[in-house]
Parts: structure tokens; sequence; C-alpha cells
């Protein structure tokens, strides 16, 4: 008897379990939904999340407000989500630019990976490595060549950013040495560039696509696995220098602690609304490769860029503290 009233215990919970984890599932949500960002109105995953939001509510009558809470590259907003209840009604976005940012700062006082319970990747965006025009280089073969020739130099939107790790990848790959030169930000790191203060930089498609058009840089590759639909005529750098790949990209996240059935939920309809032909025309602009995926996909995907992150930070040596 002593063995089989705690496994009656046990089976009561599941038993009582079982109908409130799918009365959860069924009434969820009965609120609006705040997805609060780490970026500025008006950024790239502002304008993703805006679109999002459009689509849920939708499905679901029921608002996702963005809240747009800026500050070292996410964190802050990281920092503001998991002091939120773990109830299905917070999300984040987390973004390639926070996943860098927890790799180089080193007083992060949370963990990504155990912090954060994945629901969908909306999709992936590739950086675009642009040369000023007066680089005697059209390919990324002549680049190389004339980087082992004459001492280059390339700007980024700031020590440890995204675009910086994209330059030392390269540097890295090809046996060339760069001088990186860091600035305030991918505008910035831009007009160096078509001034001849550097001689490169990278910049996500939006935001240099403007000034290849006009013929003020040269985009010689995209750093991404595939070309970009924007600029269908500027190769993959991985077509010259296989095992070459970084990317932007966007995923919603929730803090852990929410029920399954609601992660469930949750992650099915931002998935079913990303896939929406109408979701990926809105955004055509940001040159985002949409993908939708579910939760397990995103925890492998979380955990391969984390990976290869960390090693590119490694490499570079930085040191921000």
């Amino acid at each position: 008897m002593r063995i089989f009233k705690p496994l009656s215990a046990c089976l009561f919970v599941a038993i009582l379990a079982a109908p409130l984890a799918q009365a959860a599932q069924t009434t969820f949500p009965e609120k609006p939904i705040r997805l609060v960002i780490g970026s500025a109105p008006g950024s790239g995953p502002d304008i993703i999340s805006r679109a999002l939001a459009d689509r849920l509510y939708g499905a679901w009558g029921q608002r996702v407000v963005v809240d747009s809470r800026p500050g070292v590259a996410g964190v802050l907003s990281a920092d503001l989500v998991l002091r939120s209840p773990a109830d299905g009604y917070t999300w984040m976005m987390l973004t390639s630019q926070l996943l860098v940012a927890t790799a180089v700062y080193p007083n992060v006082k949370f963990n990504l990976e155990k912090d954060f319970s994945s629901l969908s990747l909306i999709g992936t965006t590739s950086f675009v490595l642009v040369v000023n025009p007066e680089i005697p280089a059209k390919s990324i073969k002549e680049l190389i060549e004339v980087a082992k020739k004459t001492p280059l130099k390339y700007g980024s939107a700031g020590t440890g950013a995204s675009e910086h790790l994209s330059g030392v990848l390269f540097t890295k790959l090809t046996g060339t040495d760069m001088l990186h030169i860091p600035y305030k930000g991918v505008a910035e790191a831009m007009a160096a560039t078509m001034g001849k203060e550097v001689n490169l930089t990278y910049g996500v498609v939006p935001a240099v696509l403007g000034a290849v058009q006009s013929g003020r840089v040269r985009a010689l590759g995209v750093t991404g696995p595939r070309r970009s639909q924007l600029l269908p005529d500027v190769p993959s750098i991985s077509e010259a220098i296989p095992g070459y790949q970084t990317l932007a990209w966007y995923s919603v996240v929730a803090p852990t602690g929410v029920p399954e059935a609601v992660l469930a939920k949750a992650s099915a309809e931002i998935a079913r609304a990303v896939k929406d032909p109408q979701f990926g025309e809105q955004l055509k602009g940001l040159g985002l490769e949409i993908v939708g995926s579910n939760r397990a996909d995103l925890d492998k995907f979380r955990a391969d860029q984390r990976k290869s992150i960390t090693e590119i930070v490694r490499i570079s040596g930085v040191d921000v503290k």
C-alpha cells in the first residue's frame, strides 16, 4: 500500500493537470500580448514586429503591443522580459544582435538558452560587403588579392557588432590582415567608406541598397548562404570562400516557465502568420528570407548560431570590459 499511495497521488495530479493544460491552450490569448524589442521605432525589428502583430490580431482578435526598449544591443529588453510573469503574455524578439552581445559583454546576468523558450524563427537576412569604388576589386577573389598586397581598413557599426565579426571571419578564412575601424553605427561606417576613411564595410541589405544602386559603393558579396532577392547579381561570399557565413536574424521567444500548451499554440500561430504570403510581401524591402520555424528548429538554430558566434568572438579577441 505504501507504494500505491504516491503513485495514486501522481496519477491524480496528472489527470487534473491535463484538462488545465488543454484549457490554457484553447483560451489563450485572453488579453493583449506585449512583444518587447531591443531596437528603436522604425528599425528592422520594429517593422517586422508590427507586421507580425497585425497578422496575429487578425487570427486571435487580441492586440500584440510592440514595446520598444533599445539599449545595449537588446540586453535591456531581455532584462525587462525576465522581470515579467511567465504567463505567455510577454514575448521578446531575439535577434542575432542580442546573441552577439551576450557573447561579447562579460557582465550579462541572464542565459539566453536557459532563460528563454523558443517560439519561432521569423527569418534571416545577409550583410553585404561593400567597397569604395576606387578599390580595384570587382569580386571577392580580387579583393583578397588586393588585401594581400595593400593594407586595407574596414569599418563596422562598432567593436563586437555583427558587422565587425563578419570582417573578423573574412580575414581569418582568407589569411588577410585588415585594420578594423569601429564607428557608432552602420550609417557612419557607410559614410566613412564612401568618404574613403576606410576601404570597405558591411551592412544589412536595406542599409546599403541605396548606396549600391547609386554607385557610391560597390557590392562584392553577401554573407549569407544564398544571394539576396534585392541584389540578385551579387554572389554569396561563400561561393569564393567555402565555409564563410554570417547572418542577421529575427525570432520570437518567451521567458522560461510559460506553460507548454501556451508555448505550442503561440508558436504554431506565429509560424502560420509568418508563412502568409502577404507577410513576406510586406517585408520585401528588408530582404528578409522568411522561415516561420517550429520550436525545435529554432532551438537547434539558436544552438548552432551560439557556437558559431562564440568562436568568431574568440578569434576576434574582442574585449569590452
